[in-house]
């Protein structure tokens, strides 16, 4: 069923692979959004693009790595050549490897701040000169509930949830002359393959016993995405923070 807000807006979304990504890729393409699927696996991106048009919508599958910025500029430059504008982004591809900074996972540090932080600047510099063109757009940034508070174990990742939080607030404040919008997601437990990050065993088990607590579906990603797009063009849905109902943190 197509919502008249959210059908035929072109939608980008980085990390389309799994877990919210997918969910929203198929909520969106169901209810009348064409979009541009993005991630490193190119063939589950492909698979997905293939499943939504078998399923009556719109997609493309555009293998990226949002740690490299052309290749991020080409995402956008595909999006806008196959459906002819980009109307929202959703910079959502992550990492969550935890594990106390003693450990010294200083790899696994800056990864996150290259897919975390860095990646959603390069989403931000790939779609905005087109937005700010059409003086019309919407940029989606994905933070956590670890962009609202810090846990043991989970210094880097909450800095790097922080961030997307501060870049997000401060790119609110400078896209107004050029009427753009932009939304900060920010889920609790959510069921994707975000506990797997980390290569620390314990802290392995630790985030997969928390996650079979509490996780709840990815779709509940996809409905708040859907509802920051598809409110009329005037109302600017700034930030989303949802968690299970049963989770305390």
């Amino acid at each position: 069923m197509s919502n008249k807000n959210i059908e035929g807006k072109v939608v980008v979304i980085t990390g389309a692979s799994s877990g919210l990504g997918e969910a929203t890729a198929w909520h969106l393409s169901e209810q009348g959004a064409s979009v541009a699927l993005a991630a490193r696996r190119t063939n589950r991106i492909e698979s997905l693009a293939n499943d939504i048009k078998d399923n009556g919508g719109n997609a493309i599958a555009v293998t990226a790595d949002v740690t490299d910025r052309d290749q991020v500029k080409q995402l956008v430059d595909q999006a806008v050549e196959e459906f002819g504008k980009i109307d929202v982004i959703i910079n959502n591809a992550g990492l969550m490897p935890f594990a106390p900074l003693e450990r010294l996972n200083i790899d696994e540090w800056d990864q996150m701040i290259d897919v975390n932080i860095k990646g959603v600047l390069y989403g931000i510099a790939a779609a905005l000169p087109y937005m700010k063109e059409q003086e019309s757009g919407h940029i989606i940034n994905v933070s956590s509930v670890a962009g609202h508070k810090v846990n043991p174990g989970g210094t880097v990742y909450c800095a790097t949830k922080h961030a997307v939080r501060a870049i997000s607030e401060g790119l609110r404040q400078e896209v107004k002359p050029y009427n753009l919008r932009t939304t900060i997601i920010s889920p609790g437990a959510v069921d994707t393959e975000l506990p797997d990050s980390s290569r620390d065993e314990d802290m392995k088990e630790n985030m997969n016993e928390f996650y079979e607590e509490y996780a709840i579906p990815t779709d509940s990603f996809a409905r708040a995405v859907a509802y920051a797009i598809s409110q009329p063009e005037e109302v600017d849905i700034n930030e989303i923070l949802y968690r299970p109902t049963n989770q305390e943190m």
